[in-house]
């Protein structure tokens, strides 16, 4: 059974939550949060990443840190994407046990108890199935059932259908998941990858309490290639399949142009089958160069081994966090000082820090 840690000092529970342009939810999110952490009996941090806010968002939680200790916060300089956000809330997180969830309530903080009971019989990762989707178009929860659909077909491991990157994971987990550095990430397969026990808790996902989704149909066809793309080799392997497909169909077209040729009179030999011929030609050569582009972009991306995110600034984090989160990671301290509980610099650091 997992057990608390007895290392002074570090938390029961960490709670990370990425958060862009949440403004009109922050005090709501605020309110439930603490309900739910108080009853849970533990101690506990919750991580709020903010991912580059164009709005009020990191104000808000600034003078909410102000307040409660228990409250870090890393503003990254610029919008990452909310798969770095989580990562660098894992890369903070001391928790025995750490909870990923979203900023606008559509996860509901409450679930995290039966999370917590759940991981207390001995379960390494616990992930929320999603039993509805309120507020929310056919067409989104199509493509969602499509998309989980797809990836778990695809991908070659068992990424569970309808769940998000709200869900529990022991501290083995997430030490396991630091190690892991790619670029293009998709969390929720990375959780899969690593193994360990994992269960489910089923929910239903209201809909946003305020504001606009984050991820709209553009960010979702990126989000849904990365899942595939980081997972599977089956979109390389589709231009074997097509090449074979292509062949037959050349030696139909060219059994057709040689009975055209002598037992059909009046037709104008070569123009429909050249035509045919060069547009699925075409069509197949620039189909398979996307493919293929998708892939060495990503070597390209991977190779130039860039930190996967730069830290503007911090509040409330622990020293001893600061720097267990240095060693071994790809990220950039842009600023030499943080925000300690509102006083900026109080532990400086010489110089910018490169892990």
């Amino acid at each position: 059974m997992n057990r608390p840690s007895d290392e002074p000092g570090r938390p029961e529970l960490s709670i990370v939550v990425p958060v862009y342009n949440e403004e009109p939810v922050i005090a709501e999110l605020d309110k439930r949060l603490r309900a739910t952490l108080s009853s849970l009996g533990m101690t506990w941090e919750a991580i709020f990443v903010d991912d580059g806010s164009t709005d009020r968002s990191l104000q808000l939680l600034t003078a909410l840190a102000a307040e409660e200790r228990g409250y870090r916060i890393i503003a990254l300089s610029r919008n990452f994407g909310h798969q770095i956000a989580i990562t660098a809330g894992l890369d903070h997180a001391s928790g025995d046990a750490v909870v990923v969830m979203d900023a606008d309530l559509q996860d509901p903080p409450e679930v995290v108890a039966e999370m917590v009971a759940r991981w207390r019989e001995g379960f390494d990762v616990v992930y929320g199935v999603r039993l509805a989707r309120e507020a929310e178009t056919i067409f989104k929860r199509a493509s969602a059932a499509l998309f989980y659909r797809l990836t778990r077909r695809v991908a070659g491991i068992d990424i569970p259908v309808d769940t998000g990157d709200f869900r529990l994971m022991g501290r083995n987990v997430v030490l396991a998941l630091r190690g892991l550095r790619e670029t293009h990430r998709f969390v929720r397969g990375l959780v899969v990858w690593v193994g360990f026990k994992q269960t489910a808790v089923r929910y239903k996902r209201e809909g946003r309490y305020a504001g606009s989704t984050k991820y709209p149909l553009t960010k979702m066809v990126r989000f849904a290639v990365d899942g595939i793309t980081s997972f599977s080799v089956v979109p390389l392997r589709v231009s074997s399949y097509l090449g074979v497909a292509s062949g037959v169909v050349a030696l139909a077209l060219a059994g057709w142009a040689l009975y055209t040729k002598f037992y059909v009179r009046g037709v104008v030999q070569g123009w429909t089958s050249m035509l045919i011929v060069i547009s699925l030609v075409a069509a197949l050569q620039f189909f398979m160069i996307g493919v293929l582009g998708e892939y060495v972009g990503r070597i390209y991306e991977e190779v130039k081994r860039r930190p996967l995110y730069v830290i503007r600034e911090r509040t409330n984090l622990p020293q001893g966090v600061r720097d267990a989160s240095r060693q071994g990671d790809r990220h950039l301290e842009a600023t030499p000082g943080s925000a300690q509980g509102g006083a900026a610099g109080a532990n400086a650091q010489a110089g910018d820090q490169l892990a």
